[in-house]
């Protein structure tokens, strides 16, 4: 998941595990908790999940009862027997991880807060905990099956008293178990009881937390999936899946082929007849299955000619055109009535990935090359899921012009991937690093080696998650290293795995420069930085710079808003916080290498001047951001279509943090925006001027599809008092589409009067004269100087500053704003129109708009159709924020304006 340093050079990374995501399994955020009250004090006991009898159903478990195994001393046969008295034991959701559960229930404070999670003890998670779930059946003629996955680490499992599979079998978190228990039903109330053990993400292949964040005392031991209670007939369909090839370029045909396991779960002999549609086409065949048989039933254009489909609606990523779905149903039946059924979604897209010239992986969707422009994305730090809160994020990220997500390890579950494909966001899932899943090959780092027993686990995962996510147009790739890519053994064993699937999308060796003995090189890099450089070093085509597929990079530090810091730490830490460089920040990460801030801080005063206080530190963070940010994927999309070493792709690490951070985040915990989000917006606009750190160029980069034409670009340089210096105006641009860029002019390298802190201006306007993009950037004539030969895997020295410490005494400038609110169908949108009143020369600096109720507390979560804007006196520019009515709580709306120079203003939004 990071560049790892050579042997001998590694921190002591923060181990931990999964994910599966989210915000929540029952109840809110844990407050403070009453220590005197008995633990069945806390919240319910679980609802009884009534499961029909229906051909075909599969039901989740609504939800457990949890208890360690230390405080409960009835055997396994008692604790899973309907009526068993679970007095004492605590709720837990249906996917939910010890602590996650204890957290709903009450049991300790909020443990983003400060460091409250320090106080959870450790040790309460070194034993197994059982969950308990009743559930209901009326009728004992169908078979029943638990089917499930995401249990970590391992689970013994009982049905009714009797022990139905052990832990050495049910072991690893992605592995998916169906365990026939049709014997044991009876009619009326059954019980699973399932004895969780504790998790070791170096010995276990399960999911950890390496170095993002401050590991959760559980380690995520629970169950993180649905458990489903399967109801068949004597056939049960399983495994169905739709192999799509799309005719490309053209996108005129596409050939579909069904395939579905049919299985014999009785010990006579049986025809069944299986029936099917998808887009419109219906087929039908006998299938005649011994006791027992299992065949794999397909169905193709060459027997069934309306599986060749003509003009079919294709999926395209967001921006890039439609995201539309087809279905496929199954039905099996025996003697005319329906035994089993299955349902699968599924789109049509072609992806190929190959190596270019100078082996850097290109990505293409549908024919079309595409710069990936994303983040890595991280869940809940206790895995608890809540769809909305992921749709919130994954609307984050197309907001600011991101195509995709990198998932390593933490692979989410089905409705992630449903949500993905809906918004048309692209999915790069694949195996972590650094723990026992790269234990043979990541020499020095943490991870046993594995053992006999370890393989088939890993060939199970493997299967697992590509029968899963196949379908899913959104997945773009599996990864099946990150840091290392495995050995031979290790690598037939999961493109066995992902044959036997008929894995649609192109395999990855690494996330990093590595090879594997049949796919070859990964064509990716994994150079950094994951800690401070300047917004210069993103423009260099070395390290980490813009030059081939960086799978995961970034300046390290993201300090949120003043308003979330002070939600997440004491005043003690926040005085801390700006006053101490060199002072273990707990939110940032528990590894030796990001322990503290003082890479970071230590540029922030050298190049803007030691800050004052906390809101200077803080506003001064915005700042740097901004520019970094908008920096890094500036430096991308200008490369994106260079003749030589062209950049292919970059994976800003972290898109967002799992937990109340200092780093590795573009939006915060509670989805707060600051620099670093709206740097990220601009740059990734869909037509976009920007400047180029590394030659003064000024560039106009095409994201659309169509070419650009009648452009004018100006640029204009002002000394911070907002003196004009230069002023040159370029007309009659044309920019082809699809990331194409051209060059408008090239500012010189020198310009008389011009202050050491200068202000560039850039505006784009369309042939109608309307500004479609504008760019301020603040500049030096001194530059950031970088000892490249000191470079080390996470970041390269800076040994001189830029100078921004003109900006210090800019004139504070009045802004005015002005703003109302519609709302409709559950959603807001509040207008606002920001102007600068002030009568001088001197422009606001990043003026940021936040969307507030009227205790001034942020509304979130908000889109904003731009913000943190400049503005020169006389000029205005309108804005809009889109949020959910809901979120207001019922307060009226306001808007908090502020700005490096502008004195903060609240005003009525109504």
């Amino acid at each position: 998941m990071f560049p790892r340093p050579a042997p001998g050079r590694r921190l002591v990374m923060g181990a931990v595990l999964l994910s599966l995501l989210g915000m929540l399994t029952t109840g809110a955020w844990a407050g403070p908790v009453d220590r005197n009250r008995a633990p069945h004090e806390y919240g319910h006991q679980p609802s009884v999940t009534h499961v029909p009898s229906a051909a075909g159903s599969a039901t989740p478990l609504s939800g457990y009862a949890i208890q360690s195994t230390a405080k409960v001393t009835d055997s396994a046969a008692a604790v899973s027997s309907p009526g068993y008295p679970a007095s004492g034991w605590y709720p837990a959701g249906p996917r939910s991880t010890v602590l996650a559960a204890l957290l709903a229930d009450g049991l300790y404070a909020d443990p983003f807060h400060s460091t409250d999670q320090q106080r959870i003890p450790k040790d309460d998670f070194q034993v197994p905990w059982w969950y308990r779930s009743d559930f209901t059946v009326a009728d004992t003629t169908r078979r029943t099956h638990l089917d499930f996955s995401g249990v970590v680490s391992a689970a013994d499992v009982f049905v009714n008293g009797h022990q139905v599979a052990g832990a050495a079998d049910v072991t690893g978190a992605y592995t998916r178990h169906e365990l026939d228990i049709t014997s044991l039903v009876r009619s009326g109330t059954n019980t699973v009881a399932l004895r969780v053990r504790p998790n070791d993400p170096n010995k276990d292949l399960t999911m950890g937390w390496l170095d993002w964040l401050q590991p959760p005392p559980d380690r995520n031991m629970g169950i993180v999936r649905d458990v489903l209670v399967r109801r068949d007939g004597p056939v049960a369909l399983r495994d169905a899946h739709v192999v799509t090839r799309l005719a490309v370029p053209s996108l005129a045909t596409a050939d579909l082929t069904v395939k579905a396991q049919a299985r014999n779960d009785t010990g006579a002999a049986v025809t069944a007849e299986v029936t099917g549609s998808v887009a419109g086409t219906r087929f039908t065949r006998s299938v005649p299955l011994a006791a027992h048989e299992t065949k794999t039933v397909t169905f193709s254009p060459a027997d069934v000619p309306g599986l060749r489909l003509t003009s079919p609606k294709v999926w395209w990523p967001a921006g890039m055109g439609g995201q539309p779905l087809y279905d496929l149903d199954l039905t099996a039946s025996v003697s005319g009535t329906p035994s089993d059924t299955a349902h699968e979604t599924f789109g049509i897209r072609d992806v190929q990935a190959p190596l270019n010239s100078d082996g850097a992986r290109q990505y293409r969707i549908n024919g079309r090359k595409l710069l990936i422009k994303g983040g890595g994305w991280s869940p809940d730090e206790f895995l608890r899921w809540d769809s909305t809160y992921v749709e919130d994020r994954l609307k984050y990220a197309l907001d600011l012009g991101l195509n995709a997500i990198r998932l390593e390890g933490h692979i989410e579950p089905d409705e992630f991937f449903d949500l993905a494909d809906r918004h048309g966001v692209l999915t790069l899932p694949g195996w972590e690093c650094c723990d026992k899943w790269e234990g043979n090959v990541n020499v020095g780092e943490k991870g046993e080696k594995w053992t006999a027993a370890d393989y088939p686990v890993a060939k199970a995962s493997m299967a697992a998650e590509a029968a899963r996510l196949r379908g899913h147009p959104s997945v773009i790739s599996f990864l099946i290293g990150s840091d290392f890519a495995p050995d031979a053994r290790i690598e037939k064993t999961y493109l066995d795995a992902l044959k036997a699937a008929d894995w649609p999308t192109p395999v990855v060796a690494a996330a990093s420069d590595k090879s594997s003995p049949q796919l070859g090189s990964s064509g990716m890099k994994m150079t950094g930085p994951y800690d401070w450089v300047p917004p210069g070093y993103w423009y260099a085509k070395r390290e980490g710079g813009a030059t081939g597929f960086n799978s995961e990079t970034s300046a390290g530090p993201d300090i949120p808003t003043l308003d979330t810091l002070r939600r997440m730490m004491t005043p003690a830490e926040l005085d801390t916080l700006w006053r101490n460089p060199d002072a273990r920040q707990y939110h940032r990460s528990p590894s030796s290498v990001f322990g503290t801030l003082k890479i970071y801080d230590d540029a922030l005063t050298g190049r803007y001047g030691a800050p004052t206080g906390l809101a200077d530190y803080v506003r001064k963070a915005q700042l740097a951001q901004y520019e970094n940010v908008r920096a890094q994927y500036e430096a991308y999309e200008r490369n994106a279509t260079d003749a030589s070493k062209p950049a292919t792709g970059v994976i800003y690490w972290m898109f967002n943090s799992g937990w109340t951070s200092l780093h590795w985040q573009l939006t915060d915990r509670y989805l707060d925006q600051g620099g670093a989000y709206f740097g990220a917006k601009k740059a990734n606009e869909p037509l976009h001027i920007q400047y180029s750190y590394d030659d003064r160029s000024v560039v106009v980069v095409n994201n659309r599809h169509d070419s650009a034409n009648r452009l004018t670009a100006r640029a204009t340089l002002f000394n911070p008092d907002g003196t004009q210096k230069y002023d040159r105006t370029v007309t009659g641009m044309t920019v082809g589409g699809d990331g194409a860029h051209g060059t408008a002019l090239t500012l010189p390298s020198s310009v008389s009067g011009l202050s050491a802190t200068y202000l560039l201006r850039l505006t784009l306007t369309d042939a109608d004269g309307k500004e479609v993009s504008r760019n301020v950037y603040w500049l030096s004539t001194k530059a950031d100087t970088l000892d490249w030969a000191k470079t080390d895997w996470y970041y390269t020295p800076t040994t001189g500053y830029a100078d921004f410490r003109g900006l210090a005494p800019m004139a504070q400038v009045p802004v005015s704003a002005t703003a109302s609110t519609e709302s409709s169908g559950g959603m807001a949108t509040t207008t606002v129109t920001v102007r600068n009143t002030g009568s001088g020369k001197t422009p606001s600096l990043l003026t940021d708009v936040h969307l507030v109720d009227a205790q001034g507390k942020p509304v979130l979560p908000v889109r904003w159709s731009d913000n943190e804007v400049g503005l020169w006196p006389g000029e205005s520019v309108t804005l809009t924020a889109t949020y959910r009515t809901t979120d207001l709580h019922g307060s009226v709306p306001h808007v908090r304006v502020s700005g490096w120079n502008t004195p903060e203003r609240t005003v009525p939004a109504a």
